[in-house]
């Protein structure tokens, strides 16, 4: 890092190169961690400047330089954020700070984009840093805190430090980040009509859905509109295009808390992000004005605005029992459905009864609060007054609108909402267990529970983490491992584990139901499979790679091939790849899955900070061990001898043969060369030595061929006679430069061929 003098600095638009932080050890979005960010801008006038840039509607930033937590970064990018939260009449503006402006690479602690909000809308200053906190428990939700904010030095107040919804935050929840990814965001909110709401009311052009989603991936637009078609005409389909649980708790997070600033009221403040199983799941958005500080529309019965009084009543059903004024199809599509219908039910149960559970709620605001005080008194560019902000978790303040006390909202509504049909007198599951207790990969586990009050139980299961979950009925009859019959116990049998198989339990009494665990599916049990050796196997590598194949940031790294063998897909989260015997899990590998028959690529190149499938260590062309382990158990290993650039050493036959100089097959069948020819099935003729260096002598038994070649894997022909040919040629190889070679002998018409190693 080259640091600049923070008080006069040149905007530096290109530097050699930067440091790299680890994710994982992030403290950055510490909840109970109070952040201090100082903003340094050249210009006397940057306010000016910020707001020509933003709201004259251009996308241009300022450069500043910032320091975050007392470490320095030069050459950011500055504009502001928002909607209703930045005015240009305001000193409080809210930031968006992009650390990589200018410097690629650059970030914090793995973070190269800062959100800062200005605590508009709430006195309390907590809803949104809570509301986050509790989201997180449900859905993949940002990390959020507080931060104080200097602007060149002087105090401008305290903001609350939201975690960015990008590719980042993607990549960490989804395992992937190249999918369809918008952002439910108008270019102009309508405030009558339907935004963002995901209504096919623009035709059947994607094209004319673009000013009302922002873009936030390469491409995507087909997708998005296939999710559109199918939510407003084919909805028997629609687990296909959209995560139907994570869509339940986003509504279920957004009625118990009245968090109606999002796709409930004016249908924007969300993204979408399309997974690896093509499914859509909606991620939440601004939280600032939740606990029903945004009051002025549900869309539906109150869509010119409703009270306080009236949020506490509020109908979590409203988009089924009444009409949309403005379409909100992601909502009555899910509640049109009896099972969907129960399952969103369940939900809010569960979020009502863990927020407000042993005055969790007044508890963990008080705390919140007690990080900031001192801070909120200092800062005389808030909103409201320091004593609106000591009442505003109890009592209702007004300042223009009402904004109802935190506590005194939530106890109302959870009395309203625990009396609710469907939300009462659900089922209760107890006792849930799976036995063998570590079964082996591939073989079935049974499942079983005691439920009480239900007559319809299902098992919902998948093989990985980012896999899709189906489900198989629980029965108590007596047959399904379940006990006696009508004994209360219920059974099911998961046909294949892998070695991490997730489940959970949904019971169902036809008018209410209940997850096991109550966080479902965001949390679920596990089956914890045990590997045998061959189950997954190191299939080939490539230890000298010049030219071959590039990694996604265009390098010409080594690289292991994993293949899995069997017929079911394998999920490798919790498998280790390793270069030391003395260090089984030296690289834990990603919880990826590998279909069946099919491969995985890790790049053994040092380079972790790269992505998930970028190994802690490289392979050495001398020769080495690798190791796939199980916790300290080996899988599979090889252990290989020196190696030649662009060869590549492998099983042939693929999967299962002996290791094998190869043409490289990187995610692909093991071949003996690039023509998938094979080798030559008799042994009436041989060479020798291989690998050779100056001359190979090729003998020949019984029958002499008609032509005698040497060709390189792109098909060149390096040597070539034709005839005259004798028992034993010997052939000059000392100009043919290092590598893999393929000879092939004719008899005729028939062409035979071996691997020739060519070693300098």
């Amino acid at each position: 890092m080259i640091f600049i003098n923070r008080h006069s600095f040149i905007p530096l638009l290109i530097i050699c190169c930067f440091q790299m932080s680890v994710y994982s050890q992030s403290t950055f979005y510490t909840t109970d961690e109070l952040q201090e960010i100082r903003l340094y801008f050249i210009e006397d006038n940057w306010d000016e400047i910020l707001d020509d840039n933003f709201f004259g509607g251009s996308s241009t930033r300022l450069t500043a330089n910032v320091e975050i937590n007392g470490i320095a970064y030069d050459s950011v990018g500055v504009r502001y954020k928002g909607f209703s939260s930045a005015s240009p009449d305001r000193i409080k503006n809210p930031f968006n700070i992009k650390l990589d402006y200018h410097i690629d690479g650059q970030n914090h602690e793995g973070f190269d984009k800062l959100k800062l909000s200005n605590v508009i809308q709430d006195p309390s200053f907590v809803r949104e840093v809570l509301s986050y906190e509790i989201a997180r428990k449900y859905m993949p939700a940002s990390r959020a805190n507080f931060a104080e904010l200097y602007i060149n030095d002087k105090y401008w107040g305290v903001y609350t430090n939201v975690e960015a919804v990008n590719k980042d935050f993607i990549s960490n929840h989804f395992s992937t980040n190249k999918n369809a990814f918008f952002k439910g965001n108008p270019e102009s909110l309508d405030f009558d009509g339907g935004n963002s709401n995901l209504e096919q009311n623009h035709g059947t052009d994607p094209e004319n859905y673009t000013p009302y989603y922002k873009l936030e991936s390469d491409e995507g637009w087909a997708e998005l509109y296939l999710l559109i078609d199918q939510l407003n005409n084919q909805s028997d389909q629609i687990e296909d295009y959209l995560h139907i649980d994570r869509t339940l708790w986003m509504h279920a997070f957004n009625y118990a808390l009245i968090n109606f600033d999002s796709y409930v009221g004016y249908a924007q403040n969300y993204y979408l992000y399309r997974d690896k199983n093509g499914q859509f799941s909606p991620i939440l958005w601004d939280l600032n004005m939740s606990f029903a500080s945004f009051r002025f529309t549900d869309a539906s019965l109150f869509f010119d605005g409703f009270s306080i009084e009236e949020a506490k009543n509020m109908d979590p059903l409203q988009h089924y029992i009444h009409p949309s004024i403005y379409g909100r199809p992601l909502m009555r599509m899910m509640f049109e459905k009896d099972r969907t219908r129960r399952m969103y039910l369940a939900h809010i149960r569960t979020i009502i009864e863990e927020t407000m559970e042993g005055n969790w709620l007044q508890n963990r605001g008080n705390t919140l609060q007690s990080i900031i005080d001192g801070s909120v008194q200092l800062d005389s560019n808030k909103f409201y007054t320091y004593e609106d902000f000591l009442i505003n978790l109890d009592t209702t303040v007004t300042y223009l609108i009402e904004y109802p006390g935190i506590q005194d909202l939530m106890k109302s509504r959870s009395a309203y909402l625990m009396e609710y049909e469907g939300i009462k007198d659900a089922p209760i599951i107890t006792n849930v267990k799976h036995f063998p207790e570590n079964p082996m990969v591939g073989n079935p586990a049974h499942v079983s529970a005691e439920i009480t009050g239900s007559p319809l139980v299902d098992v919902y299961f998948r093989s990985g983490p980012f896999d899709r979950f189906q489900s198989i009925q629980m029965f108590d009859d007596g047959n399904h491992d379940d006990g006696a019959a009508n004994d209360g116990v219920y059974g099911a049998t998961i046909p294949h584990v892998s070695n991490q198989t997730q489940y959970y339990i949904w019971a169902d009494n036809g008018m209410a139901g209940r997850f096991s665990p109550v966080r479902a599916s965001h949390e679920f049990y596990t089956i914890q499979g045990n590997f045998e050796s061959g189950d997954i196997v190191i299939n080939e590598l490539l230890a000298v790679n010049d030219q071959f194949n590039a990694d996604d940031n265009g390098d010409f790294d080594d690289w292991v091939e994993l293949y899995n063998p069997k017929e079911i897909a394998i999920n490798i989260c919790g498998l280790s790849l390793t270069d030391d015997k003395a260090i089984p899990n030296k690289w834990l590998l990603p919880c990826l899955d590998i279909e069946p028959k099919g491969y995985v690529l890790v790049w053994a190149d040092d380079q972790s900070n790269q992505g998930q499938n970028h190994a802690n260590f490289k392979l050495s062309s001398e020769g080495e061990f690798i190791g796939l382990y199980q916790d300290s158990v080996v899988i599979d290993s090889i252990t290989f001898g020196q190696q030649i650039e662009n060869v590549s050493f492998g099983r042939f036959p693929n999967g299962e043969g002996p290791f094998e100089v190869l043409y490289p097959t990187p995610e692909k069948m093991n071949a003996v060369s690039s023509t998938n020819e094979g080798q030559a099935t008799n042994n009436d003729w041989s060479m020798a030595p291989n690998p050779a260096n100056h001359l190979l002598d090729v003998t020949f038994k019984d029958r002499l061929p008609t032509k005698l070649t040497i060709a390189s894997l792109d098909g060149h022909i390096q040597f070539l006679k034709l005839n005259a040919i004798s028992a034993k040629e010997e052939v000059d190889i000392s100009d043919l430069p290092q590598g893999l070679y393929l000879l092939n002998v004719y008899f005729n018409e028939v062409k035979e061929t071996k691997k020739l190693v060519i070693i300098k």
